[in-house]
């Protein structure tokens, strides 16, 4: 059995160039160790640490193509290893382990700057799916800023602005704004959007895309006259082309 406190490579005969990288931050050896070895047979080179100032620093080094980062840690929290290696301009894809049922905890991984998250205790085969998912939105360029004429959304510092001016947006509003500039002017099913904004276990009222998307429309649109979030009736939401007001 590797040993999973030291830097490795996959399943032997791989090839090492096709291995993507992942630093686990963990503090519970027996799960860290378990996830290791896990991701060890799913081709990942794998690099454990179990307090906070360690995943810092080797967070630091971007040699990793993403990082799994507990909350909990010795040393420094996860929230803080996440917002300093954003505010120091580190990119790498960062996954984000949270309580059970935390979902202040979800919505803070996400405001520090976290890509996803995932509540304890997890499914291993979810937990693969979400690193390949994170790793192909990285290899897409996913972290470049999305813009639908004067609107940008910056994903690294999660900020939205119209023009020069800078719009507040809830965690919420932000990945559901995402979820739609992700693909201007192709139409996203609202099921589609409370898999990828709620999540695919979300229960509750399916209106609240509604309500959302007229919080978003408050704040992004009717302040600057536009009407960049179309409604395809029967269908779901689009990110049009820009509003040309001069059009009526």
């Amino acid at each position: 059995m590797p040993n999973a406190d030291t830097h490795r490579r996959g399943p032997a005969g791989a090839d090492e160039q096709a291995s993507p990288k992942v630093l686990v931050v963990e503090d519970e050896k027996v799960l860290a160790d378990g996830i290791a070895r896990g991701l060890d047979k799913e081709g990942f080179d794998v690099e454990v640490v179990h307090d906070g100032l360690a995943g810092l620093a080797r967070g630091r080094s971007e040699d990793f193509d993403a990082i799994v980062l507990d909350i909990m840690l010795p040393g420094m929290n996860g929230y803080r290893i996440c917002r300093n290696l954003r505010e120091e301009g580190v990119t790498t894809p960062i996954l984000m382990l949270t309580a059970k049922s935390g979902e202040y905890d979800e919505a803070e991984a996400l405001d520090t700057g976290a890509d996803d998250f995932l509540s304890k205790p997890f499914s291993f085969v979810v937990l693969v799916a979400r690193l390949h998912a994170l790793l192909r939105r990285s290899a897409d360029g996913m972290a470049q800023p999305m813009v639908v004429g004067d609107l940008v959304l910056d994903p690294l510092p999660r900020t939205c602005r119209r023009g020069d001016v800078q719009i507040d947006l809830t965690t919420r509003e932000y990945e559901l704004l995402e979820a739609l500039m992700r693909h201007p002017g192709v139409t996203v099913s609202k099921q589609e959007l409370l898999e990828k904004v709620w999540g695919a276990d979300f229960d509750g009222d399916p209106n609240v895309v509604e309500v959302y998307i007229g919080y978003l429309r408050r704040k992004i649109d009717r302040p600057f006259e536009h009407r960049d979030i179309e409604t395809v009736r029967g269908v779901g939401y689009r990110m049009g082309v820009p509003y040309d007001r001069s059009a009526g």
